[in-house]
């Protein structure tokens, strides 16, 4: 447990040394990206072992190096940058103190039906001023990933998930489920390396679109 607060005092004392040094002061819109779960909350666990916390660990350092390439890189944090077990009210709070614009919560799925295939993504159940900007960005997420990597659509769903519900009323917030890790296929094409960087490239477009 100690160790478990080190890591979350850490990264909020650098992300603060940021704030106050000027380095998170551009005119982009800010981003914080939540990589799930970490630690030992390994999320989903896939039918080739694969867990949740990794492939989503992998894909947003994909979309941060990918950024680092743009001529005018975007604004991004991640609330976890290694396998690091950060509490879900954590996340919120740290999206607050950097005054987040967006905050997009990175996941893959499970289900006892091998057959579940499919990209979700989910918007707080609530409704604040940020809640139409939270439906449009879900939209927009879920056609590029069907348009560009053939995912299949399962729609933009309604929920009271803990990130959501404590972020909503402070910047548009979603949470995207990036296909079931229990499904041979997409569990499969996941955890290919290759894939990766198709995947944390059509997120990276859809927020630079945003």
């Amino acid at each position: 447990m100690k160790k478990v607060l080190k890591n979350v005092s850490f990264v909020f004392l650098l992300l603060k040394m940021c704030l106050i040094f000027g380095q998170g002061t551009s005119a982009q819109k800010r981003i914080v990206i939540d990589v799930g779960h970490g630690g030992k909350d390994s999320g989903a666990i896939g039918v080739n072992g694969i867990q949740e916390k990794d492939v989503v660990l992998n894909i947003a350092n994909a979309i941060l190096k990918l950024n680092d390439e743009l001529d005018k890189p975007l604004e991004i944090y991640l609330t976890r940058y290694t396998d690091t077990l950060i509490f879900l009210s954590q996340r919120s709070k740290l999206a607050k103190a950097l005054k987040a614009d967006l905050f997009v919560s990175l996941h893959s799925n499970h289900s006892d039906n091998p057959n579940a295939r499919g990209v979700e993504v989910y918007v707080a159940g609530v409704t604040s001023k940020y809640s139409d900007d939270a439906t449009w960005l879900a939209f927009l997420l879920q056609a590029a990933l069907n348009k560009q990597l053939g995912y299949e659509s399962r729609g933009v769903k309604f929920a009271n998930f803990q990130v959501l519900r404590e972020t909503i009323d402070d910047c548009t917030s979603l949470l995207l489920e990036l296909g079931f890790l229990s499904n041979e296929d997409e569990g499969k094409y996941i955890s290919d390396f290759n894939n990766i960087q198709p995947i944390a490239l059509t997120i990276l477009k859809s927020l630079q679109k945003h």
